[in-house]
């Protein structure tokens, strides 16, 4: 088995490549080896390796300057998206894409399914969803993979956030009307591998969009607190953070996030057998956030 990883360098990307360098001939590439807005050096690096599966873990992710780069948000959350889904296309591979809660508005009462309406409320769910669409109109093998709330032992996310605020305040305001399912990025590749060895072995019947995220459902403040109390427990720090309870409107941001961002993951369960990310497991090794 052949794959191509893009987005080597980031949270997912690692933990893919950690994951399937054991069992598969991989490429992995970040912007450094391969600039995916490049249609000519896509389809050139695509051509020369031949893969079974391109699985996209790169994106432009910065949610809040997404708002003002708008070309660049959508030069690599969408172009490059179609570039690669053509490319693959072009060798007859399959094209795994990593989405996000945020192609909803977030308005939803309960818990969002695959077919639900999208409605993205900023540049960056507008260009990610707009990706989504390039990848599924370019490459009949496709998955589209949308999950939220990633985070993970590398880059910058918000368990090691609060681990790096812990050791500066005693109290801290967390946004507590955005709720959603934290979900941890070494899941997120193991859930990838599973659904890349299913189509190997011929179950084309399992292209299309699936959910993928952590249970139990929370709030951001009640994230935190899980992350706190793991952190005394595993005297990462001496004792746990108060966490005040604020609201969307009390902590502004240039780009709106969505107030609901459960996603329903019995669909995934049903055709791969691939359970939700148990965030609260995942916790059990902060020691390896800090």
């Amino acid at each position: 088995m052949r794959v191509m990883i893009t987005g080597c360098y980031g949270q997912v990307g690692q933990c893919l490549v950690k994951q399937f360098q054991q069992i598969a001939n991989i490429l992995a590439v970040g912007r450094a080896e391969l600039d995916i807005t490049d249609e000519v050096a896509v389809k050139n690096v695509v051509k020369a390796f031949k893969p079974d599966f391109i699985i996209n873990a790169a994106a432009h992710t910065a949610v809040d300057k997404a708002e003002d780069e708008v070309d660049l948000s959508y030069a690599i959350n969408c172009s490059g998206p179609r570039f690669l889904a053509e490319a693959a296309n072009s060798v007859n591979a399959s094209i795994l894409h990593i989405s996000t809660d945020y192609v909803f508005s977030g308005d939803k009462d309960g818990i969002y399914t695959e077919s639900d309406l999208t409605s993205p409320q900023g540049v960056y769910g507008e260009s990610k969803l707009a990706g989504e669409i390039a990848v599924i109109n370019a490459c009949q093998k496709h998955i589209v993979l949308r999950t939220a709330w990633v985070f993970g032992e590398d880059g910058n996310n918000f368990v090691r956030t609060m681990l790096r605020l812990a050791k500066a305040y005693d109290t801290l305001g967390i946004v507590g009307d955005q709720v959603g399912g934290p979900t941890y990025a070494g899941d997120i590749a193991a859930a990838l591998v599973v659904m890349t060895k299913a189509i190997y072995n011929g179950e084309s019947d399992k292209f299309g969009i699936y959910h993928f995220s952590g249970l139990p459902h929370v709030s951001w403040s009640q994230f935190a607190e899980s992350i706190f109390d793991e952190a005394v427990e595993q005297s990462i720090i001496q004792q746990s953070l108060t966490v005040n309870a604020i609201t969307t409107a009390e902590y502004p941001t240039p780009a709106k996030r969505p107030a609901n961002s459960k996603l329903d993951t019995a669909l995934i369960t049903e055709k791969f057998e691939i359970n939700a990310s148990d965030w609260k497991q995942a916790l059990s090794n902060i020691k390896a956030y800090t």
